[in-house]
């Protein structure tokens, strides 16, 4: 079927389906935009509420939109502690973690897709079987070995256990099973190293996966919560969630400044969303397209 006959093909199906179901159509529509403001209200109030001011949070009642915009809740954060730290903190442990998967992962998941060697399927299903043990088995384990390292409260104590990740070596596996084999041994009779076919030619094939995974991961991680807040000890290895409680007080909390500085924690993550967003719908496209 041509890409032409497919729109001529969906508007048949619409049709069809009004005929079998009078109102189908306008009945989705609904529902799904019920769904996206079910996710999207939260986001907005939340908005809402780092901007108003002390006397609107602890009126005893919502306010939908403050009466002022209050943007001096931003410098507020940022003096109330050293916010701009734990979001650096945050940035560079993230970030560190989302590389090591988009370097380590695509070569794991090359091996498992196109090689054949002696207990492939037991070694591959070994790697998927850690992904159902809980992370709190292992913490235990990795407190004492960091521990014994001196790998607390640094850098390396945030990093080191996330390098790898099972989910990310069984996507990109998955996803190349897809490119075809005829690439590559193509390039071996050109004399072409595995390096190069995996670098030249596997790999940009997989940009789809690769946002995913580069923005599973990153997300994954700015809201890690349990491994920093064992794993660091001073107000300088801090990352931002666990800073989020600062705001907790005695008898009441600021539930303004918390919202800041949540909406802080968004606005990476969103702009990672914006910049991946074109390959990701590629990558829907294309598993459509097959």
């Amino acid at each position: 079927m041509t890409l032409a006959a497919r729109p001529a093909r969906r508007r048949s199906q619409r049709g069809l389906d009004d005929r079998l179901f009078p109102g189908a159509t306008a009945v989705s529509y609904v529902v799904a935009i019920l769904l996206a403001l079910a996710c999207v209200i939260p986001l907005l109030y939340m908005i809402s509420l780092a901007f108003q001011s002390d006397a609107e949070v602890q009126g005893g009642t919502a306010v939908l939109l403050p009466s002022t915009w209050q943007w001096g809740n931003i410098a507020r954060v940022f003096d109330a502690a050293p916010f701009g730290r734990f979001l650096l903190n945050s940035l560079i442990v993230a970030g560190l973690i989302t590389i090591s998967h988009l370097v380590f992962d695509p070569m794991v998941g090359y091996v498992f897709a196109k090689f054949d060697f002696p207990l492939k399927g037991a070694i591959f299903t070994a790697i998927l079987a850690t992904m159902m043990i809980s992370f709190f088995v292992r913490m235990l384990p990795l407190y004492v070995m960091f521990s014994n390292a001196g790998w607390l409260n640094s850098y390396q104590g945030l990093v080191v256990p996330f390098l790898m990740d099972a989910f990310g070596i069984f996507l990109m596996r998955q996803y190349m099973i897809s490119v075809p084999n005829e690439l590559g041994e193509a390039a071996r009779v050109d004399g072409a190293s595995e390096w190069r076919i995996y670098w030249n030619i596997v790999l940009p094939q997989t940009k789809p996966a690769l946002a995913v995974l580069g923005l599973f991961s990153f997300v994954f991680q700015m809201n890690e919560f349990i491994w920093p807040l064992i794993a660091t000890s001073t107000e300088q290895m801090r990352v931002i969630t666990i800073a989020l409680p600062l705001f907790n007080k005695e008898s009441f909390t600021q539930w303004n400044l918390t919202a800041m500085a949540s909406l802080l924690l968004f606005v990476p993550i969103c702009a990672l969303f914006l910049f991946t967003q074109k390959y990701v719908v590629r990558g829907i496209a294309m598993s459509g397209i097959k």
